[in-house]
């Protein structure tokens, strides 16, 4: 295992969408003195106005400070009110009337041009109420066709970035987009890693990896999977050491910037630990890669002769090693497993690619019946990977898997219970034992963050529980655990009255 991390290939910025309290030069000045190596520089107000008259004697100015402060720069176009004083992000390239959105979006072709951008990103919009979608599709085709032609006049690349909610909405979309136009090579695609948590099937890991070569603009953030906010990393569940683990797979050299456009109020103060996050995710990222390695021999291995799958999967632990996954959040390595763990799990999510349902019900039997605590937190770590994967596992594999996760609930290890409760649990346990196999992560001490989708399933019953609970721990004079406060907040009703 590499003890030294080898050194980025792609260069980390910083939008300045999260720096509005600043003016743009301040703003740069300070992204230079943190480390950072780019900046994605949005559009409008208050930083760069594409229509002011002096437009030219600014765009001299910045070149000119951008080159002194040896910053690489996107130019992005997400400015909500810049067209429209009243209507967010409108017109959007999928309305009816969208001629100043192409203006605006030649102009920053031209912007980027006169800073020697690395390319100019930008979002299709969101289909208007009562639109067919094959209207969507025929106005937007019609006027990137357009944009597409004036950027490749002015040598300016582009990139479409795909949005939750917006007609391009995953990786798919955009290439679907760029297929329809005959593949222009001066249009590729922005990858957001917190999107991919939202919307894209793949996850992360898959969105960057169906973009590949294409991929010209990365922004990074955290982010929730039921949510489009973008979150300080660490706050939501985007893997970051495996987002950067593979860009530099992909051996990906543009930039990728952090894009919280809704914190300027903790502008300098958070664009300091981030880049010391990113650059802790990056140490981490050998881990991935390592991982990613060993993954790749052993379901070469597997495909080839399945009867090595036993072996491989209790040999996980030498190669990859057994420290915590998240050592700053979960020392311990309960509540997210440790590296074997994680290992082992993404294995069995890639057995699903080869193996018959039948045969890979199977083996997740054999492989937790025979394993020890380690293999069997593996396998349960797996479920949630083929869980995550797939919208519906086949039945001979959600009955096994059900099996196994009433049986780990039945355990009192602390890390099988804690992995029992994770994406498949989520997907496939019945109300009535998920709500006792919650209560049990509170009976024995374990953080409800280890529970995937506690809010989209808590109910009332489970806060009724919760409820008693804590009354036969008050009246036997016993602490009521902090998590049954969560519990009791996070019921429909309680979120109505509040």
């Amino acid at each position: 295992m590499t003890a030294t991390p080898s050194a980025m290939t792609f260069s980390l910025g910083y939008g300045t969408n999260g720096f509005t309290d600043h003016p743009l030069p301040v703003a740069l000045e300070l992204l230079a003195e943190q480390g950072y190596d780019a900046a994605a520089l949005t559009l409008g107000h208050p930083h760069l106005d594409p229509f002011a008259e002096d437009l030219d004697a600014q765009l001299q100015f910045l070149q000119s400070r951008l080159n002194k402060l040896g910053l690489r720069v996107v130019i992005e176009t997400g400015t909500r009110f810049l067209l429209d004083p009243r209507h967010k992000h409108r017109p959007a390239l999928v309305d009816e009337n969208a001629a100043s959105r192409v203006d605006f979006l030649c102009r920053a072709v031209d912007i980027a041009a006169a800073l020697q951008a690395e390319c100019v990103s930008f979002f299709s919009g969101i289909l208007p109420e009562g639109t067919a979608l094959e209207t969507g599709w025929q106005r937007l085709t019609a006027r990137v066709a357009e944009i597409v032609e004036y950027a490749r006049g002015k040598n300016v690349l582009l990139a479409v970035e795909p949005e939750p909610g917006m007609l391009v909405e995953t990786v798919s979309d955009a290439l679907r987009l760029r297929e329809t136009l005959g593949d222009p090579d001066n249009l590729r695609v922005t990858v957001d890693i917190g999107h991919c948590v939202v919307v894209e099937p793949g996850g992360v890991r898959g969105a960057l990896l169906q973009a590949g070569p294409l991929l010209a603009n990365v922004q990074l953030d955290d982010m929730r999977p039921h949510a489009h906010e973008h979150l300080p990393f660490g706050e939501g569940t985007v893997d970051l050491p495996l987002a950067l683990a593979t860009l530099a797979e992909l051996d990906y050299r543009g930039v990728a910037a952090v894009e919280l456009p809704r914190h300027s109020y903790d502008a300098p103060g958070l664009a300091a630990r981030s880049i010391e996050a990113l650059r802790a995710g990056w140490a981490a990222s050998e881990t991935v890669r390592e991982t990613e390695r060993w993954l790749q021999e052993s379901t070469t291995a597997i495909a080839a002769d399945p009867g090595t799958l036993t072996q491989t999967f209790a040999l996980a632990g030498r190669r990859v090693g057994r420290q915590p996954l998240r050592p700053d959040s979960d020392p311990t390595g309960v509540l997210f497993g440790i590296r074997s763990d994680h290992a082992r799990g993404q294995l069995v999510g890639r057995l699903g690619e080869f193996l018959p349902p039948d045969e890979l019900a199977e083996a997740l039997l054999t492989l937790y019946n025979n394993g020890d605590s380690a293999e069997r937190r593996g396998v349960l770590r797996g479920l949630g990977a083929l869980a995550a994967s797939s919208p519906k596992l086949p039945d001979v594999v959600v009955t096994a898997g059900l099996r196994l996760t009433t049986e780990a609930l039945r355990t009192n290890e602390n890390g099988v219970v804690a992995a029992a409760v994770g994406p498949f649990g989520a997907a496939y346990l019945d109300q009535h034992n998920w709500r006792h196999a919650i209560l049990k992560l509170v009976f024995m001490g374990i953080s409800l963050n280890a529970v995937t989708d506690l809010d989209e399933r808590a109910d009332d019953e489970l806060a009724r529980m919760a409820g008693g609970f804590a009354a036969e721990r008050s009246a036997a004079g016993r602490p009521i655990p902090d998590d049954v406060q969560l519990l009791l907040r996070s019921s429909p009703s309680h979120s109505t009255s509040s």
